[in-house]
């Protein structure tokens, strides 16, 4: 059997998985040397990949320092969802009645969900509840708003980690079934409706004074800082 080949793109693309499982987090450092040896190519290959998702705002370089996870600002944040609130409502309305085999597809996932969350599992959780609004997107046919809803739920992710506290997964996950329902009642109006009101819901709970307590690099501090002799066990 050919061993595949690795290329930018799925370098890309794992990266943003780790993004969306909450893996990597904002501000972590991307040692390029790292990703090369973990993917068994070369730095150049690696950069490229960088590149691209510098382009795409999920990473950012610091001169003399190196690759960073990106770091959203709080207006980027508000932006973002603003963003959502044109194209996900958007999207909906434009669908059409779905096929029985996308209810059952959309509705599995939320099953998917509701096991993630019943389970403590954060990783799987913070992917599915992101993904459901890419397998939306796919389930509704448009290759072009998936890649779209890619970017906006990664960037998504990260804003959460930064400016978000606990999230509500199970509101969330109940949001979810209930724009199904509405898809399945062929009442895209009432989908419609709802996808505002989640979004509205996700928006609101940003808090910008969250940030000075979950910064990565304060993170980063507190994990590599040296024990305190004088409180040291």
């Amino acid at each position: 059997m050919s061993t595949p080949v690795i290329t930018k793109t799925k370098i890309a693309e794992r990266l943003i998985e780790s993004i969306l499982t909450a893996k990597l987090r904002p501000g972590e450092k991307l040692g390029e040397q790292d990703i090369a040896d973990l993917f068994q190519v070369s730095r150049t290959l690696v950069r490229e990949a960088l590149m691209h998702l510098q382009t795409r705002g999920f990473v950012e370089v610091r001169s003399r320092v190196g690759w960073y996870v990106a770091e959203p600002s709080f207006e980027e944040a508000q932006e973002t969802y603003a963003a959502r609130r044109v194209v996900e409502p958007g999207m909906l309305r434009d669908a059409g009645q779905p096929l029985q085999t996308t209810l059952k597809r959309l509705r599995k996932h939320i099953a998917e969900e509701r096991k993630a969350i019943a389970c403590g599992d954060a990783e799987a959780r913070s992917w599915l509840l992101a993904d459901f609004h890419i397998c939306l997107a796919e389930c509704l046919g448009n290759r072009f708003l998936t890649s779209m809803m890619v970017d906006l739920s990664a960037r998504t992710t990260l804003i959460s980690d930064l400016y978000q506290s606990k999230t509500e997964a199970k509101v969330f996950n109940d949001d979810h079934a209930a724009i199904v329902d509405a898809l399945a009642e062929g009442d895209n109006l009432k989908a419609e409706q709802l996808m505002i009101a989640h979004i509205d819901a996700l928006a609101s709970r940003l808090d910008e004074s969250l940030i000075g307590r979950r910064g990565a690099r304060n993170r980063l501090r507190s994990i590599l800082a040296p024990e305190d002799s004088s409180s040291a066990k």
